[in-house]
């Protein structure tokens, strides 16, 4: 018999709730549950968190930068750079989701070129994959606007919309979370982009349609 003791789980809660990927993943895969559209694309999410939650009641085709050399049930993979992206996939999906990966767009952190303009350009390619009516749920680091070269950039809120006004996406939803909190869901999103703009950092979970 080996002697190992566990002295602290008697202490412990039976899961941790406080972690921004969690509220995000449970946010958006309901979101896509209740919507069930026809064909759903998710690009670059974690694998074996929000995307393997989708996975569990629909098919889901994954675009990632990254190789993935698992097959894994329910989950169609395909390995492309999002800013030089096949015009087939143009106009390919009716719905679509990016987590927490938008923000590594062009830094070179993932073996991608380069590119200061490359979160532009990714959010151009993704807002064309989607058909007219279509629904792009993004989320991204927002707050005051920095470049924490090569880690990830935290988006200016309003900046980002811009960018997706440009792509002709209208926003129909916002949510956020911030560090040890729980899901906040806007009432008021002109209101709360503004307060999230002033902030250091929240993660920014916004629904977009394409119009």
């Amino acid at each position: 018999m080996a002697f190992r003791p566990c002295l602290h789980d008697w202490y412990e809660e039976s899961g941790s709730i406080t972690d921004e990927y969690f509220w995000q993943d449970l946010h958006v895969a309901r979101k896509i549950y209740l919507a069930s559209p026809q064909r759903h694309v998710d690009i670059g999410s974690r694998v074996d968190g929000f995307v393997a939650h989708v996975a569990v009641y629909r098919e889901v085709e994954v675009f990632d930068i990254r190789p993935l050399s698992t097959r894994i049930p329910g989950i169609h993979f395909t390995q492309a750079d999002l800013t030089h992206l096949s015009d087939q996939y143009f106009d390919y999906c009716d719905s679509l989701s990016c987590l927490h990966a938008l923000e590594h767009f062009g830094l070179g952190r993932y073996g991608d070129p380069v590119d200061p303009q490359g979160y532009k350009t990714g959010l151009a390619t993704m807002a064309r994959m989607l058909r007219s009516g279509g629904v792009f749920y993004l989320s991204i680091p927002v707050g005051r606007e920095v470049v924490e070269f090569n880690a990830h950039r935290v988006f200016e809120p309003n900046a980002l919309m811009n960018l997706a006004v440009s792509s002709g996406l209208v926003l129909r939803d916002l949510a956020w979370v911030k560090s040890g909190r729980t899901l906040v869901e806007s009432g008021n999103p002109i209101i709360d982009l503004g307060k999230l703009g002033g902030s250091d950092y929240a993660l920014g979970i916004f629904t977009f349609v394409k119009q």
